[in-house]
Parts: C-alpha cells; sequence; structure tokens
C-alpha cells in the first residue's frame, strides 16, 4: 500500500521497526496484527501512520466510556498529583472505598474484594466456595461450569473454562469440575450430588461465541441453588457494566447471584476487577484468607470510582440497550445481504455476534477488516465475530461499521 504523505510513511517504518522488535521481546502467546496503536479518542483508534480505525472490539468489552474521556482523565491526574498511587491494604484509601460502595449499590451485592483482573476475580469466587462449605463442616469442593465457558487463564480459571483446547495442555487442573450444557436445565440437575458446592456460569458467553442465557434457565439455575444449598457464581467480567442492556445482565431477569464477578469495563483500561458476595457468602472468608498486593489501591480505584460515575450520569446501560437495537438492525442487514455466508445472529445491548458459515473464516473477517477497512473487529468461538464497541457509539458509527463490514464480505464471498 502506497502513501504520498511523507508523515504517513514515515509512520509505516515506524510501525515495521516497532512491530520487529516487538516479536523480538515478547513471549509468543498472541498472534498479533501488524499495527501499532499511537493514541485514542472517542470510539476511535490512531496508529503510528496517522490512520483511523473504528473500533468495535473496544479492547476486547474494555473500554465502554471510549478514549480519551475527559472526567475519567481528570479524576486519574488528580489521583497521581496527590503522590498517592499505592499503600497496600494494611490501610484504608478513600477511592476504594468510594468505588466499592459504588459497586455495591450497582449490584445489589454486600461485600466487594477488589482485583487486578478477572481472572483473578474468578479465582477468588472459587475460593469463596470452598471457604463457604468449610465453614459449615461440609465436603463440598465439586463445581458445575458449563459448556462453551471461558473464565481465564490461570488454572483455577481455567478448569472451570468449557473448552477442551484451553484445558488440555494444562492439566491436571482442579479435580471436582463438571461441565453441564449452557440453557439445558435438565442437564445442570443430573449432575448435582453431594459434594456438589457451587454453580459457575456466565449470564452471556462471550468469548464462547456470544450466547445469552434464557430466564427460564438463570431463574432454574437460581432455584436449584437454593434448594440443594449451592452458591451460584455469575461471572460478568464481559457482558456486565452495561453492555447488556443493564448494568449487569442478571438485573433484567430480576435473579441475584451469591457472588459475582467482574473486570473489564470497570477501569476503562485501567487494570481492575472485583468478586462481590452477598449473604452467608459475603462472610465466608476472613483475614488471612485472601489478599493482593495491588488489589483496590488509590489509583486504579479513583479511576473505576469515575467510571461508575459516568456510567449513572450518562445512564450508559439505558443507552447500551438502545444502541443495541440500532446495532442488531444494522447486523441483520448484514445478515440478510451475506445469506450464505452468515449462519446466525445472536446478542443482546452491545454485545452481539455474527456466526459464519465454515467456508468463511471470522478470524479472516478480522484481519481484512483491520487492515483494509480500518475496522477493528475480534472473533470469538463458533466462528463468530463478536461486536462488543465503547457503550458511547452512535448510529452513525454502527451504520459506518456495517458499511465496512459489507466491503469485505463481498470481496470474501
Amino acid at each position: 500500500m502506497e502513501f504520498m504523505d511523507n508523515t504517513i510513511v514515515r509512520g509505516s517504518v515506524v510501525t515495521d521497526r516497532l512491530v520487529k522488535d516487538g516479536e523480538k521481546v515478547f513471549y509468543k502467546t498472541y498472534n498479533r496484527f501488524p499495527v501499532v496503536f499511537e493514541r485514542g479518542k472517542g470510539v476511535c483508534l490512531y496508529d503510528e501512520a496517522g490512520r483511523e480505525y473504528l473500533d468495535f472490539g473496544a479492547g476486547i468489552s474494555v473500554c465502554g466510556l471510549g478514549y480519551g474521556n475527559a472526567l475519567l482523565d481528570k479524576a486519574m491526574k488528580e489521583q497521581i498529583d496527590k503522590g498517592l498511587l499505592h499503600i497496600s491494604n494494611l490501610f484504608y484509601n478513600e477511592p476504594a472505598i468510594e468505588a466499592g460502595g459504588k459497586l455495591l449499590e450497582a449490584s445489589g451485592m454486600e461485600k466487594v474484594f477488589f482485583t487486578n483482573s478477572g481472572t483473578e476475580a474468578i479465582e477468588g469466587a472459587i475460593k469463596i466456595a470452598r471457604k463457604y462449605h468449610y465453614n459449615k463442616g461440609e465436603e463440598r469442593p465439586e463445581i458445575i461450569a458449563m459448556e462453551g465457558s471461558f473464565h481465564g487463564r490461570s488454572i483455577g480459571s481455567l478448569s472451570v473454562t468449557g473448552k477442551e483446547h484451553y484445558r488440555e495442555p494444562f492439566e491436571p487442573l482442579l479435580p471436582g469440575v463438571r461441565f453441564a450444557r449452557f440453557n439445558d436445565l435438565d442437564s445442570v440437575r443430573e449432575l448435582i450430588g453431594p459434594g456438589t458446592g457451587a454453580i459457575i456460569m456466565e449470564t452471556i458467553q462471550g468469548e464462547g461465541g456470544i450466547f445469552p442465557c434464557t430466564e427460564e434457565f438463570l431463574r432454574g439455575v437460581r432455584r436449584l441453588c437454593d434448594e440443594n444449598g449451592l452458591l451460584l457464581i455469575l461471572d460478568e467480567i464481559q457482558c456486565g457494566m452495561g453492555r447488556s442492556g443493564h448494568m449487569f445482565a442478571y438485573q433484567e431477569f430480576g435473579v441475584l447471584p451469591d457472588v459475582l464477578t467482574v473486570a473489564k469495563a470497570l477501569g476503562n483500561g485501567v487494570p481492575i476487577g472485583a468478586f462481590l458476595a452477598r449473604g452467608e457468602a459475603a462472610s465466608a472468608m476472613v483475614p488471612g484468607d485472601h489478599g493482593s498486593t495491588y488489589g483496590g489501591n488509590p489509583f486504579v480505584c479513583a479511576a473505576a470510582g469515575m467510571v461508575l460515575d459516568i456510567f449513572k450520569e450518562m445512564e450508559l446501560p439505558k443507552r447500551a440497550g438502545e444502541m443495541g437495537k440500532v446495532l442488531w438492525d444494522g447486523l441483520e442487514r448484514v445478515r440478510a445481504a451475506f445469506p450464505r455466508l452468515v449462519r446466525d445472529h445472536r446478542g443482546k445491548g452491545l454485545i452481539q455476534g455474527l456466526e459464519f458459515a465454515p467456508e468463511i473464516k471470522a478470524g479472516e473477517v478480522a484481519r481484512k477488516a483491520l487492515l483494509e477497512q480500518q475496522l477493528i473487529l475480534i472473533s470469538a468461538e463458533h466462528n463468530t465475530i463478536r461486536f462488543v464497541p465503547p457503550l458511547v457509539i452512535e448510529a452513525a458509527h454502527v451504520r459506518k461499521m456495517e458499511e465496512k463490514l459489507i466491503a469485505v464480505l463481498e470481496e470474501l464471498g
């Protein structure tokens, strides 16, 4: 690709050099695209060459506010200027107390523990389940998880991830994990035994291909937990924080989990996660049972607190529901234009997916969209492209995405 602007030519050279340097220094666990992003604004990213990219991936569902939000930037700068980024959890800090209170109010939970990531939040949730039954003198270490699920990359979170190709290279993992079929209540009921202590599931499966749970299933799982003394752990790391059209996806059905995990959009790019609990689960762990050096430090919590304020002020969950209808209509037009290529359209709010026929690979769609149309898309299981843009997108952005995606599919088709 040739560019007449000398600035862009220099930018391309810089990109080539940085990509080569990156290949030398990074551990090879990602197949990265040959693009180096330099800055972001609104719902767009800009590479070293100055090219603008429309972002419908939001850093894998992280940047709900998009890029360069002035209020969030101000909150982080003010905390930096105080010279208080970290003090350890041996002391209290105001940003963490405020952010924790706001998160509990938004979720309907009772206690919170801040982590550095979603994976760490899952680890904490698993420990709560174990300690809850230990406190009761019960040997109930087994967990029911869901086929097709994804909960993280650590040994514990991999153990409850319902995709064998993620687990197999790292086995043996945690014992006592069995997998039910998502949205099949009978398959869950059949796995409950005297050693079962908890059920863990995503309210909307993300990495697994964008599969929302049904109301009947979620209410049924909640009922099975109540009847059998189990803890219900809901993973809303990707689908939470307004993306479904509700602050948390379970709120659509009026169901509360015993333990909740969140991360991603909570910090809008600042590394933070949390596990929350209510009822007896909220007091299951005592001093010495769990900890985190960096979790809940003043800097990340100043960011999270402001993110929660902005979500509330802008009514972003409601906005995501409204824009989700616009996105749905746009993707339905794409589906109608390519009935042979597009197998299915799933999701709700601003977490949706298009599943493609086997002759066209979702990864190739994402690659061509990025390199030829400057459109950022990310793939998922079941040969699916997931659409998880910043929650601040407008109808014009959806239309522009639609045009770019159609151009890609016309070429591939």
